[in-house]
Parts: C-alpha cells; structure tokens; sequence
C-alpha cells in the first residue's frame, strides 16, 4: 500500500472509540453501528427524467449510470419518441440506485391530465424535467402537481454543447455571453408558462464537467437527506477530483463503522475468531471502495466504450490498487503479512496505552485500530488509482 496514516491520526481514532464508551456500552456502540451500515447498503434512490419527446431523457439516464448511448443496458435513444412507457434503468453496479426514463409529456399517448397516474409518480426520491431547447407550459403544470406531493424537481437544459457550438461559428462568440442567452431564454419561457423564479441547470451529456452539471449534483446532494445523498455520491461519474473527494469523504465515514463493528467482533473472547471476522469485514469493504471508484471490470469496460479506448489502456493507469474482483481473502491475508511491521504492532502499542482504560476490551481496540489502518492506507491507494483513471480517460476524450 502506499503513503500510511499517521500515528496521531491512529491515535485518535481510538480516542474517539472510547469517548464513545464512557456514555454507551460496547453492545449499543456496535448495534447502531451495525444498523448504519446496513441503511447505508440497502437505502434506495429513484430519480425521475422527465420532459418533451427527443430532448435527451434517455441519453441522460445513460449519462447518470456510466454508460455510453448503446450496448447492453443502456437506454434507448433517438429522435422520435422511443419512451412509450416507463423504463427501468438499475445502476449497473449499484443497482439501490435507479433511473426511470419516463415517456414525453404532451404526445397524444401522454396528456397532462393523465400522464401522473400513467407513470406512478408517487415512488420517485425527485425528478429531473428536461428539454433541450426550450420549457414549455406542460412543463410547469407537471412541476405544479410534483409540488403538491411535496417532492423536489429540477429544470435541465440539455445538449448545451451543440447550441455552443452551433453559435461558436458566429463573428464575436462568447461562450459565457451564449450560456447568459440560453439560460435566460429557457427561464423566460418558464415565467410566460406560470413559473416564479424558475432556475435551469444547463448541461451535456458528453461533458459532465462542463457547465452546469457539477452545480447540478450538488445541489442534489444537498437537498437529499443523508442516506439518499449517500447513495447519490456512489453512484456520481467520476468526472473530475473533487467527485473523487467527496467519495474518499463518503468512504471514510464507511471505515469508523466497519472499524466499530470489528472492534465487537474482536472483544469477544473466542481465539481466532477476531482475525477471521476482520478478513470478512476487510474484503467487504475494500471490494466496496473499488466499486465506488470504478475499479471493477464493469465500470472499467462502459468507460473504455464511451471514450473508445482498448479497456487495457485505461488499467495500464491503475498501480497499486486490484480490480474488486481480486479483492480476496487470500489478497488481505497477505495484505496483513506485509502490514505487520508498521500496522498491526503499531495498533497493539497503541492499545497498550489503553489498557487502564479498554480492559478486558483490549482485544477489540487491537481489532479497531488493526481494521481502521488497513481500511484507511487502502482507500488512498484507491483514490490515487481512480485519479489515474480519470486522468488517462480526460487524455484520450480530448485527443
């Protein structure tokens, strides 16, 4: 692994572990601890993409997911109104997480009055309405009854990167003055419609770093409550450093918990069975982090074919982290073994110090702070791995 975590963050870290146990026992620290991780895995989050036919719905949905517009599971795109009912579309590597790509209101198949009750507008966390080049006044009603049930909704303008480009020919572009016009073009048309103080996200779909899009996210983040903004950073592209960020964040918040729970696992007095269940808990966790990087074959493959790349070029960037499918318990064990002289004889000092104060718990702060070094060293190792990911994908998108 690469550059450790200090001794005085360690050392914190169990501080931490045994402020928590002056007020609460052993037991109640590590089931709430349990219960959080568990929420945290099963949470569910259903994002609604909304609007006129041919205005970039599906493209968007494919957009949200990783994946490029073609192949296996991705949503259907096209001109013409390819979205006659509902469609389904599962994150496909946190599949809690799903896209509906509902069909174009205001088609003869999809009227105002009916289309709420035609699309089961009660399951959705919030919904996105698109239009791709202006918002029109079935727009407005739609959000009106989304408003009465209390849900959030969002006004996005996609395909912002051919308006652009369809002005840059013009003597005396301006980038910044052509976003300026089309964002006060769209929020004119919501205002003519009935809509006060309307915003717009101006997006593409092809250059989520660009525009509006980074605003978009988190602005969903925050209005989200925390399990479902958690969920929502799992699944985030990862476009730029500061998405990888607020993932090593998400992350970080994953490995107390782990640690906490490993720490119950290890105060119990049965010989080996701390080891063993902190393997469990290691490869758990360190195949979640590569997943959540996009680490995995999957994710690796859907970027290589929308940059069209070989998906050898984009792991030739990957160093010091496995693919999630190598994470194994023979991969930790070995992990441990080469770790032992600067983490786990570290964690048994640092416990040492405790003693007066762990007791018979001993054994579990050695399993806390043994699970909490490895967790955290392997997560930078990710993070850095992802970076380089991203870095080689941004050299062949501009090539």
């Amino acid at each position: 692994m690469g550059a450790s975590i200090s001794k005085a963050t360690v050392r914190q870290e169990l501080q931490k572990l045994m402020d928590d146990l002056e007020n609460n026992n052993l037991a109640d620290v590590i089931q709430k601890n349990s219960n959080d991780l568990n929420l945290l895995k099963n949470t569910t989050l259903d994002i609604a993409i909304t609007g006129v036919s041919g205005a970039g719905k599906s493209s968007l949905a494919n957009a949200l997911r990783g994946m490029p517009d073609y192949g296996e599971g991705a949503a259907e795109t096209g001109g013409t109104q390819t979205t006659m009912k509902r469609q389904k579309y599962p994150h496909p590597t946190f599949p809690k997480v799903t896209l509906w790509d509902l069909p174009g209101i205001g088609t003869p198949q999809f009227e105002p009055k009916k289309y709420l009750k035609q699309v089961n507008f009660e399951e959705y966390d919030f919904f996105i309405i698109v239009a791709s080049k202006r918002f029109t006044e079935n727009d407005v009603l739609l959000t009106r009854e989304i408003h009465k049930m209390g849900k959030k909704f969002y006004y996005v303008r996609t395909k912002v990167d051919v308006s652009i480009d369809s002005e840059r020919r013009k003597p005396k572009f301006s980038e910044e003055k052509t976003l300026e016009k089309i964002r006060k073009y769209c929020c004119d048309n919501l205002t003519q419609a009935g809509e006060s103080n309307p915003r717009v996200f101006l997006i593409s779909r092809w250059e989520l770093n660009k525009y509006d899009f980074p605003l978009l996210q988190m602005t969903l983040e925050n209005e989200l409550d925390d399990l479902k903004s958690h969920a929502l950073i799992l699944t985030m592209p990862a476009f730029s450093r500061e998405v990888l960020k607020k993932k090593k964040a998400a992350m970080e918040v994953l490995i107390r918990k782990a640690a906490l729970v490993s720490c119950g696992i290890g105060a119990i007095p049965v010989p080996g069975l701390s080891l063993v269940c902190d393997i469990g808990i290691l490869v758990a966790t360190m195949g979640h982090f590569c997943k959540v990087f996009g680490l995995d074959e999957g994710s690796l493959r859907r970027l290589a074919n929308q940059i069209d790349v070989p998906i050898d070029v984009l792991r030739s960037a990957i160093k010091k982290s496995p693919m999630a499918s190598q994470v194994t318990k023979e991969f930790v064990l070995d992990l441990l073994t080469k770790s032992f002289v600067s983490g786990i004889l570290m964690a048994t000092e640092f416990v040492l110090d405790f003693v007066p104060v762990l007791g018979s718990l001993a054994g579990g702060g050695l399993s806390f702070v043994t699970t909490f070094y490895i967790l955290q060293n392997f997560l930078h190792d990710v993070e850095e791995d992802a970076e380089n990911v991203r870095a080689k994908a941004t050299e062949f998108q501009h090539k």
